[in-house]
């Protein structure tokens, strides 16, 4: 089991997970059908929270207590989830360009776009695990054990798993093929990236998935599960092709709400816990002293495998094609590819 999920609050704990899980179909929908929906949800909404976080910091340095109890500044403070939310409002911003062709998304050079703020995207949480795995480390030599408090006063438990997930998420860069095979839809609902096929989506949401379940252990149940599965659901069942702009515009909406209401998933019946805090309990004033670490470790290994085999056939089907595949498709062959691209202008 990875989560704690029984008890008297297991229903709403469930009932949680699925309300996260529609609310981000749903939003993703309404965001990439048209361009009112878009300009809505990553433009406007980030340009009001962006005032409303700067009130709150300036609130803050001069000692209102409206601001320094407000639950974004005392449980979503790190860098961390500040760089995520802009970068993943950025790549939405920047996959409209590409699928309204709106200036430089009209140019080949701007194709290459998508790969890059993924890459960023992923090098942010990359560093965060090694951050984690180095605090870790020097926990144990301090305390005996690996448990260090992050600045959201959250418990993390930093080992070899993250330095494993971190290796794992630079492998999962380089699986990104075809950089510059970036299409419109023909009804300009979606930016279809083609070349990023399931094998690519396995290996992604297995180490993200790891990444959440190790740095953002008591959000993990909904940042993790429901958030990867909500465009990966998209992916199969109607936007073939059009995964890695789900994930954006899922990863951004729920970012923006995250940093809002982050006492959704923190305090009262919808919070959840992995099996890490094997007592059940994460209180950020106690240091813990019952751990089971057992699934991060599992989960970190069969991630950087997959990363490594999806890597290997990426490798395989290069030398067989003779093809760069990073400058061109390597998996036309595919039903994925094929579905995607009957989908393309």
């Amino acid at each position: 089991m990875l989560f704690q999920i029984y008890g008297e609050n297991a229903g709403y704990q469930l009932l949680g997970w699925l309300l996260v899980f529609v609310g981000l179909v749903v939003t993703n929908e309404l965001a990439r059908r048209s361009k009112k929906g878009g300009i809505f949800f990553f433009m406007l909404v980030p340009a009001a929270l962006t005032v409303y976080f700067a009130a709150i910091y300036i609130g803050a340095a001069r000692g209102a207590e409206w601001a320094l109890t407000n639950q974004t500044y005392t449980n979503m403070n790190s860098w961390f989830h500040y760089a995520k939310l802009y970068a993943a409002t950025a790549g939405c911003i920047g996959f409209m360009m590409l699928k309204y062709k709106w200036g430089v998304g009209k140019t080949e050079w701007f194709k290459v776009f998508p790969f890059a703020i993924v890459a960023l995207n992923i090098l942010i949480a990359v560093a965060s695990d090694f951050e984690s795995g180095i605090k870790g480390a020097q926990a144990m030599k301090e305390f005996g054990d690996r448990w260090w408090l992050s600045s959201e006063n959250v418990w993390l438990y930093g080992g070899w798993w993250n330095w494993l997930n971190g290796i794992a998420g630079i492998v999962n860069i380089l699986c990104m093929t075809g950089w510059w095979g970036i299409y419109s839809s023909k009804k300009q609902e979606d930016m279809l990236w083609p070349d990023m096929i399931w094998l690519y989506i396995l290996a992604y949401d297995l180490w993200n998935f790891e990444y959440t379940y190790l740095n953002l252990p008591t959000h993990a149940w909904y940042c993790g599960l429901a958030l990867l599965l909500a465009p990966t659901f998209a992916s199969a069942f109607w936007n073939k092709g059009g995964w890695i702009q789900n994930r954006a515009n899922t990863l951004a909406i729920w970012c923006m709400f995250a940093q809002v209401f982050p006492l959704f998933q923190d305090q009262g019946v919808f919070a959840t816990l992995p099996v890490l805090y094997a007592d059940g309990v994460m209180n950020p004033a106690v240091r813990p002293t019952a751990v089971d670490p057992t699934m991060q470790g599992v989960i970190a290994i069969i991630a950087l495998a997959v990363n490594v085999l999806v890597l290997t056939v990426i490798i395989k089907r290069a030398i067989t094609q003779k093809k760069n595949p990073y400058k061109n498709e390597i998996f036309t062959d595919t039903k994925d590819f094929q579905e995607a691209m009957a989908r393309a202008q």
